[in-house]
């Protein structure tokens, strides 16, 4: 890894298989994201390309840190800052696991096109 770089995660999603999993078990959405995290900062629901760039948030930094065990999904949130942009707060296991690893920041890019929601994630020293 470059000087600096603890981790990198990349992960995509099939918008459209992603939305239709959530219809069939709407519980999942409970276990994936936090409430706020299911709103935009105006306080509307999020659609499903939105709600699946998230999901690839998630799994790019699990596989930023080698995928620990005993991720909780709630415990690594992307937030919208006041500028707009993506993110990623880590609490209590993923908190953990990246401090263990030496990580101090990250660096987050969602993009959703042609069906296909993505995210990479650097994690930085």
């Amino acid at each position: 890894m470059p000087s600096g770089v603890v981790g990198i995660g990349i992960d995509v999603v099939a918008i459209d298989r992603f939305a239709a999993t959530l219809e069939r078990t709407p519980a999942l959405a409970d276990r994936l994201f936090t409430p706020a995290e299911r709103l935009t900062p105006s306080g509307r629901p999020r659609g499903s390309a939105s709600l699946a760039a998230r999901f690839a948030a998630k799994e790019a930094v699990a596989k930023a840190l080698g995928v620990p065990a005993g991720m909780d999904w709630h415990h690594c949130r992307v937030e919208t800052a006041a500028s707009g942009r993506p993110e990623l707060v880590m609490s209590d296991t993923v908190a953990d696991a990246a401090a263990a690893q030496g990580v101090s920041s990250w660096q987050l890019s969602l993009s959703h096109d042609a069906g296909i929601a993505a995210a990479v994630v650097l994690a930085l020293r």
